[in-house]
């Protein structure tokens, strides 16, 4: 595809979600938190800095959702970030899901995140993702959580049927939620009244990629909606560590081609026009009283949600 192909195609929103390969939801039952910094090498910040590479390789900007325990681990890859220019949002502290957290611990991992990565950016953090997509009917006063805090946007939502997570009753596009707070679900393609997956990640290194570009381009044809891709540093490290203990399919959910996946990720840098989610989804003039910065008034806010 050619550059004036591109010339009148949607922009679409391009994010990284900053966590390392020992971080994963699957190995949570294996990889005890206390034992991160003794146990495991680092790869996350290598990785990021080669995925720096390839979006000024391609004049890309993207939206990094940075996990707190990474940022205080590695300021420099967040200072690198936003020196690229791109926008740094937030995606918790410790990686652990928002529905298996009590309304105050999510509130504590998610303020110490957010205030972390805005101390070492210098740039106002606005977006937040759940790790594992895990905003769903059983927690939605994660919505005003966020808000309390002064987010702007999550991207927290996934409306497929999936054994780890997926809210699929839920909107597929963009929304004001009734707390005030966008929400941009992970897209989906709907045949024949079932939402398919095409986000990113595993489903990604899963399809080839003949496929992957087919349903993009559907999904922006049918709904006339910007789509969004979400992927991690450490699917482009085939060389990362093995975890070892580990059930036969996380092993594969994992560890799937991960050999292709930063050879794909040119291909798609190249095909689609790509920018920020604040950008796609001009997020920088929603206006909401996000900017609740008095204790008080975050705390009158959360005595509501008992």
């Amino acid at each position: 595809m050619t550059k004036a192909d591109k010339s009148n195609q949607i922009v679409n929103a391009m994010t990284i979600d900053v966590e390392d390969y020992f971080h994963v939801a699957a190995f949570s039952g294996v990889v005890n938190p206390s034992h991160w910094e003794s146990r495991y090498p680092l790869r996350v910040e290598t990785n990021t800095q080669r995925i720096l590479k390839m979006l000024n390789e391609h004049g890309v900007k993207a939206t990094f959702f940075v996990l707190g325990w990474v940022a205080q681990q590695c300021p420099a890859i967040v200072r690198a970030i936003v020196r690229e220019g791109h926008e740094v949002a937030s995606h918790g502290y410790l990686h652990q899901p928002a529905n298996r957290q009590s309304q105050e611990e999510f509130y504590n991992d998610i303020a110490s995140s957010k205030h972390l990565i805005e101390d070492i950016s210098g740039q106002q953090v606005m977006g937040y993702r759940a790790p594992s997509f895990s905003i769903d009917t059983s927690n939605p006063w994660a919505f005003e959580v966020l808000r309390s805090l002064g987010f702007v946007y999550s991207s927290s939502t996934y409306p497929v049927k999936h054994d780890l997570y997926g809210t699929p009753d839920w909107p597929r596009f963009k929304h004001v939620r009734e707390e005030g707070l966008i929400e941009v679900p992970i897209p989906t393609f709907n045949k024949l009244g079932r939402n398919i997956p095409i986000g990113g990640g595993g489903f990604f290194r899963l399809y080839p990629y003949w496929l992957s570009r087919r349903l993009i381009n559907a999904f922006i044809a049918d709904t006339q909606q910007p789509y969004s891709f979400y992927f991690h540093p450490w699917e482009i490290d085939p060389r990362q560590p093995r975890i070892m203990g580990i059930s036969a399919k996380s092993r594969l959910r994992h560890y799937l081609n991960l050999n292709s996946m930063e050879s794909k990720i040119h291909r798609l840098l190249a095909d689609f026009n790509w920018s920020t989610m604040r950008n796609v989804y001009q997020l920088n003039g929603f206006n909401h009283d996000a900017g609740i910065s008095n204790p008080e008034a975050i705390k009158e806010r959360l005595s509501i949600l008992g």
